[in-house]
């Protein structure tokens, strides 16, 4: 039986995949499991969603689910993922529930927990989970007095805004900012976030409807925002996706500004500030190698985990490091957060920019992207291509071929017949061959 949770929780076609019932099992079965260390006290538990039109109704089936297991809950309404799990230590609370399907189309959604603190859930507390829900069926829920019980958090809104403006050290006067809150959580956070740090703001796409989340905007369409800062004459934008957990950037010129290249001037704005502990930045494997040159010149060490925040996250946890993050524009700053943090991302950016009187254009020059290639091989079977010494040599050739200047990951899909053959290099004609003479091998394989 395939594992109820994926990367980032319990995800799929609402109502189809993610039906009412299984919300309300998964939901009973985490309030049993989460509040089982602790039978002091009733368990409170933190649900937010964002806005699309299914997450009415699966919020209805989490705050179900949760009361008949006698958890109470705080409703906090839509927004961001990294609010919830923000409030979930704020208020208090034993663990936290988002409803979002992040930057996935609107038919989607997903169920997200986090545990107390607002961690993310290891893989051991995720089984333990779905085992209970075999379960749920058998066993005596609370009646009377013991169902849990339900209050919306009125000032939930405005205790987050409040912890991301202390979190910005520098005010953002004279900014101007075009921010695309993708008709997502981030519609209202995001426009007030930045105006109280100081910023002057031009919201797009921050009209949600329950339908047009993600449609043609956002982090994952952000040509009309590139257009937008041009056609405002702004000093830089900001594209957040449906549930804000992430960001990309724009600058004054309208070239976007990815997440590699954030993270490279986050790091050296906390190195100069003495934040960046151990001198370390953490990425994953599908950094661009420019990020690693640029770093190493700026003698910060960076290492790097398997591709996904969870992982990211572990790393950092593990080595006490202050900030890593993935391409894609998941930034993880744990001093201030417990998650990748879109809103928080975009104000320290900001923050840089507003500090130094540098143009984002000029201070992600630090780092200069490398062309990569990326090439999809369907095969018969991953693991022969893992264990096959044509392949290894294959890759050490181009390896060597490449030098310094030049990289080579292969990567099996997780869930796909798929191998990723990518390669980066100085020019993108080198890259895109050595990419096409590995796959060609790696067919031959499998």
């Amino acid at each position: 039986m395939a594992r109820l949770f994926g990367t980032d929780g319990v995800r799929g076609l609402a109502n189809s995949d993610l039906t009412p019932e299984l919300a309300l099992s998964v939901a009973a079965s985490a309030a049993r499991v989460l509040a089982a260390h602790d039978r002091s006290h009733r368990p409170v538990a933190v649900v937010g969603r964002d806005p699309r039109a299914s997450g009415e109704m699966l919020e209805a089936a989490v705050v179900a689910g949760l009361t008949s297991a006698g958890a109470d809950v705080v409703r906090v309404g839509v927004l961001p993922t990294p609010a919830v799990a923000f409030l979930v230590g704020d208020l208090g609370a034993d663990f936290g529930v988002m409803i979002s399907a992040s930057h996935n189309p609107m038919p989607d959604n997903g169920v997200k927990l986090f545990g107390e603190g607002g961690h993310k859930l290891p893989d051991s507390i995720e089984d333990a989970i779905e085992a209970q829900l075999s379960s749920e069926d058998k066993l005596v829920r609370p009646t009377g007095s013991q169902i849990g019980r339900v209050r919306d958090a009125e000032d939930a809104l405005g205790r987050y805004v409040a912890h991301l403006v202390a979190a910005t050290p520098h005010s953002l006067a004279g900014l101007k900012v075009v921010v695309d809150c993708a008709n997502g959580a981030a519609s209202w956070a995001a426009p007030e976030a930045y105006r109280q740090a100081g910023a002057e703001v031009v919201a797009i796409h921050a009209e949600p409807d329950g339908v047009n989340i993600n449609e043609g905007c956002g982090s994952t369409h952000p040509e009309t925002l590139q257009a937008a800062v041009v056609e405002h004459g702004a000093d830089l934008g900001i594209a957040h996706d449906g549930d804000a957990d992430r960001c990309l950037a724009v600058d004054g010129e309208g070239n976007l500004v990815d997440g590699d290249q954030i993270m490279a001037v986050l790091a050296l704005d906390m190195a100069e500030r003495g934040e960046l502990t151990h001198t370390t930045l953490v990425a994953t494997v599908m950094s661009n190698l420019g990020l690693h040159l640029a770093m190493k010149e700026h003698d910060i060490t960076l290492r790097t985990a398997k591709v996904g925040d969870r992982y990211v996250l572990e790393e950092l946890r593990a080595g006490g490091f202050a900030l890593g993050g993935e391409q894609s524009g998941h930034v993880v700053l744990p001093a201030h957060a417990t998650t990748g943090d879109g809103l928080l991302t975009a104000l320290r950016l900001m923050s840089r920019a507003a500090a130094t009187g540098k143009p984002v254009v000029e201070l992600a020059a630090v780092m200069q992207r490398l062309p990569q290639v990326l090439v999809n091989v369907r095969v018969a079977d991953k693991a022969a291509v893992s264990a096959s010494q044509a392949v290894r040599d294959a890759v050490d050739a181009v390896t060597g071929e490449l030098g310094e200047e030049g990289r080579v990951l292969l990567r099996p899909s997780g869930t796909e017949q798929l191998v990723r053959v990518m390669v980066e290099a100085r020019a993108e004609a080198t890259a895109q061959a050595a990419a096409d003479r590995l796959a060609g091998v790696v067919a031959t394989v499998a």
